[in-house]
């Protein structure tokens, strides 16, 4: 018998590995930002302003044999309102589910805004994992220092120092969460990298572009829901959407002189969408205006957030 050459064949097949890593931090330290070149696309919106993240958003991405589920998670900070208390405790919630906690800190701001949330993860039973970001806007002297700081507070597996913005140590932090994640079956397709409806990302999209439009004019008691999604022959997509909003003044400020701000946001939306789901888009807006969505039990569903009874 011929012995086939040592060199063919004789490979052993890597074994598949999958998990989910949640991303945690305080708001606008770039965790969206992060998710985004960690899987390659976007697949979370990202905009100047905090709080814009409101509910849990899944984005996949493939490393070797590894599968991750990252999963940008609202920011976390001192609770007022209703829907304040229903995205934080999401963003914790997160973690009890996750395989590995990455708890995002804004280098250049430092941790005065993050000191609870450290205080917080002496009760995440699960590996945590210590990610400084915006590294390109601090000196290495003051980086050391506020690693060394953060680890003599909290037990963290391993320190990275990355730059979401400029891509910057994110290869090394992407290898090394697809070793740490358990070896099991991928649970998507390769080639899927969110696992958000696209009615729910068209939506967020539209979000996204409405924060960007009007930051400073219009306050977070507003919403987009995807009502119709109707693939057309031509192979182009019908969507319609409406923004809700709680007061005939803000309706007014969405929609601008003569319609102009509401066209701009859905120009901008339009493209945006087009080229997440690789087909032409008809987009229609509509602004109206629902009093006290803010608690109203279904607008969380909507959301995919646990709705506060109080």
């Amino acid at each position: 018998m011929v012995e086939p050459p040592k060199d063919c064949g004789t490979s052993p097949v890597a074994a598949t590995r999958c998990g989910f890593v949640a991303l945690i931090g305080a708001p606008n330290v770039g965790k969206s930002t992060l998710l985004n070149v960690l899987v390659g696309a976007k697949v979370s919106i990202v905009t100047p302003k905090v709080q814009t993240t409101r509910a849990l958003v899944r984005g996949i991405a493939m490393a070797g044999a590894a599968q991750l589920i990252f999963v940008d998670t609202p920011g976390i900070f001192a609770p007022r309102r209703r829907l304040d208390r229903a995205m934080v405790g999401s963003a914790w919630g997160s973690t009890q589910d996750a395989d590995i906690a990455a708890l995002l800190i804004d280098a250049e701001k430092g941790i005065d805004d993050d000191d609870a949330i450290v205080r917080g993860l002496a009760d995440i039973r699960k590996p945590k994992v210590l990610v400084l970001n915006k590294i390109d806007l601090v000196n290495k002297p003051v980086l050391l220092k506020l690693a060394q700081g953060l680890n003599e507070r909290a037990t963290f597996g391993a320190t990275f120092m990355v730059s979401a913005l400029t891509g910057d140590g994110v290869a090394d932090l992407k290898e090394f969460f697809a070793a740490q994640v358990p070896e099991g079956p991928w649970l998507y397709p390769e080639d899927q990298i969110s696992d958000a409806p696209l009615r729910q990302l068209a939506a967020e999209i539209t979000r996204e572009k409405l924060y960007l439009r009007l930051h400073q004019e219009l306050p977070y008691q507003s919403t987009v829901e995807t009502e119709i999604w109707k693939e057309l022959k031509d192979g182009s997509v019908r969507i319609e959407q409406t923004v809700y909003v709680e007061r005939e003044s803000q309706r007014k400020i969405v929609l601008g002189k003569g319609g102009q701000t509401i066209k701009a946001i859905g120009a901008a939306a339009r493209a945006d969408i087009a080229a997440s789901i690789e087909h032409p888009v008809h987009l229609f807006l509509f602004v109206k205006v629902r009093e006290g969505w803010g608690d109203d039990p279904e607008r969380y569903r909507e959301m995919g957030l646990e709705f506060p009874k109080e």
